[in-house]
């Protein structure tokens, strides 16, 4: 790459590469239906199978180097968000339902309920140690 008077100018064998991975990437990276900002994921309904409401998402875990998304936060419990538990979710958890406008989350109810979990003022240290249970605890490959 030469960079000349504010112009960008890749070798044949840089566009080359370019144009391959362009053609590599997932067809839905670029799909407005299958993309969502973080702000509008944020405070949606979490629901059990059954279809009852369980939750909704507090917030989401992003890894700095990834760029993925590792988990959903979810908040559950409590009245009003006073004594709201938050419970990390590993993203592929959770499923998009269209017909309830929100994610579904295949797990018992009682199995949920005792999910790790923390409070507002108690959030941990996402480090491996934590991520291999969360993931384990959900069925999720870490």
């Amino acid at each position: 790459m030469t960079q000349t008077s504010n112009t960008t100018q890749f070798s044949d064998t840089e566009l080359s590469q370019r144009r391959e991975f362009d053609r590599s990437r997932p067809r839905e990276r670029d799909a407005s239906k299958d993309l969502i900002g973080s702000d509008r994921v944020e405070g949606t309904d979490v629901y059990a199978t059954d279809g009852e409401k369980i939750g909704h998402i507090k917030k989401l875990m992003i890894g700095k180097r990834s760029g993925r998304v590792e988990y959903a936060v979810m908040s559950f419990g409590g009245f009003l968000g006073i004594g709201e538990d938050h419970h990390p979710l590993p993203w592929e958890a959770l499923d998009y339902d269209e017909s309830v406008g929100g994610y579904v989350v295949n797990i018992d109810k009682d199995r949920l309920r005792e999910a790790p979990r923390y409070s507002e003022t108690d959030e941990p240290t996402y480090d491996q140690e934590f991520g291999q249970r969360i993931y384990a605890y959900y069925g999720v490959l870490y």
